[in-house]
Protein backbone atom coordinates (compact mmCIF):
# COMPACT_ATOMS: atom_id res chain seq x y z
CA UNK A 1 0.00 0.00 0.00
CA UNK A 2 3.09 2.12 0.10
CA UNK A 3 5.89 3.45 -1.57
CA UNK A 4 3.46 3.69 -4.81
CA UNK A 5 2.39 6.69 -6.83
CA UNK A 6 -1.69 8.01 -5.47
CA UNK A 7 -4.02 5.92 -7.73
CA UNK A 8 -7.80 6.10 -8.12
CA UNK A 9 -8.96 3.82 -5.28
CA UNK A 10 -10.44 0.43 -6.88
CA UNK A 11 -13.65 0.53 -3.90
CA UNK A 12 -14.27 3.47 -1.97
CA UNK A 13 -17.87 4.57 -2.68
CA UNK A 14 -21.15 2.84 -1.84
CA UNK A 15 -19.64 -0.21 -3.61
CA UNK A 16 -17.23 -0.48 -0.43
CA UNK A 17 -20.05 -1.41 1.85
CA UNK A 18 -21.01 -4.39 -0.15
CA UNK A 19 -17.47 -5.39 -0.42
CA UNK A 20 -16.56 -5.43 3.29
CA UNK A 21 -19.76 -7.22 4.22
CA UNK A 22 -19.00 -10.15 1.81
CA UNK A 23 -14.89 -10.27 2.86
CA UNK A 24 -15.41 -9.45 6.82
CA UNK A 25 -17.27 -11.65 9.56
CA UNK A 26 -18.23 -10.96 13.00
CA UNK A 27 -16.74 -14.05 13.67
CA UNK A 28 -14.60 -13.57 16.71
CA UNK A 29 -11.12 -14.47 16.07
CA UNK A 30 -9.60 -17.04 18.95
CA UNK A 31 -6.12 -14.97 19.08
CA UNK A 32 -8.14 -11.80 20.69
CA UNK A 33 -7.62 -13.95 23.97
CA UNK A 34 -5.64 -16.93 23.29
CA UNK A 35 -1.72 -15.29 22.70
CA UNK A 36 -0.79 -18.16 21.13
CA UNK A 37 -3.23 -18.18 18.51
CA UNK A 38 -2.56 -17.08 14.59
CA UNK A 39 -4.21 -14.09 12.66
CA UNK A 40 -2.89 -11.10 14.39
CA UNK A 41 -0.62 -7.73 13.49
CA UNK A 42 0.35 -5.04 14.40
CA UNK A 43 2.25 -2.10 15.68
CA UNK A 44 5.28 -4.28 14.20
CA UNK A 45 4.18 -5.37 11.07
CA UNK A 46 7.01 -3.39 9.40
CA UNK A 47 9.64 -4.92 11.95
CA UNK A 48 8.18 -8.16 12.91
CA UNK A 49 11.92 -9.65 14.48
CA UNK A 50 11.50 -6.42 17.24
CA UNK A 51 8.73 -7.65 19.50
CA UNK A 52 11.24 -9.53 22.05
CA UNK A 53 14.05 -6.65 21.39
CA UNK A 54 11.09 -4.42 22.59
CA UNK A 55 10.30 -6.49 25.28
CA UNK A 56 6.51 -6.11 25.19
CA UNK A 57 3.45 -7.94 25.61
CA UNK A 58 0.35 -7.57 23.68
CA UNK A 59 -2.50 -9.18 26.54
CA UNK A 60 -5.53 -7.01 27.16
CA UNK A 61 -8.47 -7.87 24.86
CA UNK A 62 -10.30 -4.35 23.74
CA UNK A 63 -12.25 -3.58 20.59
CA UNK A 64 -12.43 -0.24 18.74
CA UNK A 65 -15.00 1.00 16.46
CA UNK A 66 -14.12 1.63 12.96
CA UNK A 67 -17.39 4.03 11.74
CA UNK A 68 -17.79 4.65 8.00
CA UNK A 69 -20.77 6.91 7.43
CA UNK A 70 -22.77 6.62 5.03
CA UNK A 71 -23.23 9.53 2.99
CA UNK A 72 -23.66 10.07 -0.64
CA UNK A 73 -19.63 10.23 -0.60
CA UNK A 74 -18.88 8.32 2.26
CA UNK A 75 -16.29 9.46 5.04
CA UNK A 76 -14.42 7.97 8.12
CA UNK A 77 -15.53 9.06 11.17
CA UNK A 78 -12.13 9.81 14.33
CA UNK A 79 -11.23 11.50 17.29
CA UNK A 80 -9.13 13.54 19.04
CA UNK A 81 -8.07 12.03 22.39
CA UNK A 82 -7.17 14.83 25.02
CA UNK A 83 -4.18 15.48 26.74
CA UNK A 84 -4.83 14.26 29.87
CA UNK A 85 -5.88 10.77 28.90
CA UNK A 86 -3.06 7.77 30.53
CA UNK A 87 -1.95 6.27 26.83
CA UNK A 88 -1.91 8.05 23.11
CA UNK A 89 -2.59 11.72 24.62
CA UNK A 90 -3.60 13.76 21.77
CA UNK A 91 -4.01 11.42 19.18
CA UNK A 92 -5.91 10.65 16.07
CA UNK A 93 -7.91 7.36 16.85
CA UNK A 94 -11.02 5.58 16.64
CA UNK A 95 -13.77 5.53 19.67
CA UNK A 96 -13.17 1.97 21.73
CA UNK A 97 -11.09 0.81 24.87
CA UNK A 98 -10.78 -2.14 26.84
CA UNK A 99 -13.68 -4.83 26.64
CA UNK A 100 -15.75 -5.57 30.32
CA UNK A 101 -16.47 -8.29 31.58
CA UNK A 102 -20.01 -6.85 31.05
CA UNK A 103 -19.47 -6.81 27.21
CA UNK A 104 -21.05 -10.27 25.90
CA UNK A 105 -19.14 -9.40 22.20
CA UNK A 106 -15.91 -7.50 20.94
CA UNK A 107 -19.20 -5.38 19.08
CA UNK A 108 -20.78 -3.98 21.70
CA UNK A 109 -17.86 -3.33 23.63
CA UNK A 110 -16.92 -1.08 20.26
CA UNK A 111 -20.13 0.35 20.55
CA UNK A 112 -20.63 1.22 24.15
CA UNK A 113 -17.09 2.91 23.79
CA UNK A 114 -18.29 4.77 20.95
CA UNK A 115 -21.92 5.62 22.92
CA UNK A 116 -19.34 6.42 26.46
CA UNK A 117 -16.97 8.59 24.34
CA UNK A 118 -18.77 10.47 21.57
CA UNK A 119 -22.87 9.77 22.29
CA UNK A 120 -22.61 7.90 18.95
CA UNK A 121 -26.23 6.05 18.93
CA UNK A 122 -26.57 2.09 18.63
CA UNK A 123 -29.30 2.72 16.59
CA UNK A 124 -27.75 4.64 13.61
CA UNK A 125 -24.91 1.83 13.52
CA UNK A 126 -24.69 -1.60 11.28
CA UNK A 127 -21.69 -3.75 12.33
CA UNK A 128 -20.12 -5.31 9.04
CA UNK A 129 -17.18 -7.15 10.19
CA UNK A 130 -13.98 -7.34 11.87
CA UNK A 131 -10.66 -6.76 10.43
CA UNK A 132 -7.70 -8.16 11.92
CA UNK A 133 -6.51 -8.36 15.56
CA UNK A 134 -3.92 -5.52 16.11
CA UNK A 135 -1.08 -5.74 18.46
CA UNK A 136 -0.27 -2.93 20.61
CA UNK A 137 3.35 -1.82 22.07
CA UNK A 138 0.87 -0.28 25.36
CA UNK A 139 -0.24 -3.84 25.60
CA UNK A 140 -3.74 -4.20 23.86
CA UNK A 141 -5.10 -6.99 21.38
CA UNK A 142 -7.11 -4.55 19.18
CA UNK A 143 -10.05 -5.91 17.18
CA UNK A 144 -11.47 -3.24 14.87
CA UNK A 145 -15.30 -3.68 14.35
CA UNK A 146 -15.96 -2.25 10.48
CA UNK A 147 -19.18 -0.45 10.87
CA UNK A 148 -21.64 1.39 8.59
CA UNK A 149 -23.28 4.38 10.07
CA UNK A 150 -26.40 6.37 8.79
CA UNK A 151 -25.62 9.94 8.73
CA UNK A 152 -28.69 11.26 10.93
CA UNK A 153 -26.75 11.06 14.09
CA UNK A 154 -25.92 14.21 16.65
CA UNK A 155 -22.50 13.59 18.94
CA UNK A 156 -22.23 14.55 21.86
CA UNK A 157 -18.33 14.40 23.07
CA UNK A 158 -16.95 13.33 26.33
CA UNK A 159 -14.88 15.90 27.18
CA UNK A 160 -12.75 13.99 29.53
CA UNK A 161 -11.68 11.66 26.58
CA UNK A 162 -12.29 13.26 23.29
CA UNK A 163 -11.35 17.04 22.34
CA UNK A 164 -12.99 16.89 18.72
CA UNK A 165 -14.00 14.47 16.42
CA UNK A 166 -13.86 14.63 12.17
CA UNK A 167 -14.32 13.18 8.84
CA UNK A 168 -12.06 12.20 6.09
CA UNK A 169 -13.23 10.96 2.68
CA UNK A 170 -12.87 6.91 2.51
CA UNK A 171 -11.77 7.54 -1.37
CA UNK A 172 -8.52 9.43 0.53
CA UNK A 173 -7.78 6.87 3.15
CA UNK A 174 -8.43 3.84 0.39
CA UNK A 175 -6.07 5.42 -1.68
CA UNK A 176 -2.25 3.98 -2.01
CA UNK A 177 -0.06 6.56 -2.16
CA UNK A 178 -1.37 8.82 0.70
CA UNK A 179 -0.66 6.51 3.11
CA UNK A 180 3.20 6.79 3.82
CA UNK A 181 5.77 4.26 5.31
CA UNK A 182 7.78 6.53 8.26
CA UNK A 183 10.24 5.70 11.18
CA UNK A 184 10.82 6.88 14.71
CA UNK A 185 13.29 5.99 17.68
CA UNK A 186 11.44 4.16 20.48
CA UNK A 187 13.63 3.14 23.39
CA UNK A 188 16.59 2.48 21.29
CA UNK A 189 15.01 0.91 18.97
CA UNK A 190 14.17 2.13 15.40
CA UNK A 191 10.66 1.27 14.70
CA UNK A 192 8.73 1.55 11.02
CA UNK A 193 5.47 2.95 11.24
CA UNK A 194 2.22 4.16 8.93
CA UNK A 195 1.15 7.11 8.51
CA UNK A 196 -1.70 9.75 6.81
CA UNK A 197 -1.84 13.01 6.79
CA UNK A 198 -4.62 14.90 5.92
CA UNK A 199 -4.74 18.71 6.20
CA UNK A 200 -3.88 19.40 9.55
CA UNK A 201 -4.49 16.48 10.66
CA UNK A 202 -2.04 13.63 11.59
CA UNK A 203 -2.80 9.88 11.91
CA UNK A 204 -0.14 7.69 12.48
CA UNK A 205 0.71 4.60 14.38
CA UNK A 206 -2.01 2.26 15.11
CA UNK A 207 -4.86 3.90 13.81
CA UNK A 208 -3.13 4.44 10.33
CA UNK A 209 -2.14 1.19 10.80
CA UNK A 210 -5.94 -0.19 11.14
CA UNK A 211 -6.42 1.85 8.26
CA UNK A 212 -4.26 0.60 5.95
CA UNK A 213 -5.74 -3.13 7.29
CA UNK A 214 -9.12 -1.75 6.21
CA UNK A 215 -7.80 -1.20 2.76
CA UNK A 216 -6.09 -4.78 2.65
CA UNK A 217 -9.09 -6.20 3.71
CA UNK A 218 -11.49 -4.64 2.23
CA UNK A 219 -10.27 -3.13 -1.59
CA UNK A 220 -6.85 -4.64 -2.33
Amino acid sequence: MNDRPAAVPQVAGREFFGRARERLSLDVPPALTDPLASGARGDLDLNPTMWERAGVAATKPAAVLVPIIDRSEPTVLFTIRTQELASHAGQVAFPGGKIDPGDETPVAAALREAREEIGLPAAVVEPLGYLDLYLTFSGFRILPTVASVRPDFALTLNPREVTETFEVPLAFLMTPGNVQRRSRDWKGINREYYAIPFGDRYIWGITAGIVRNLYDRVCA
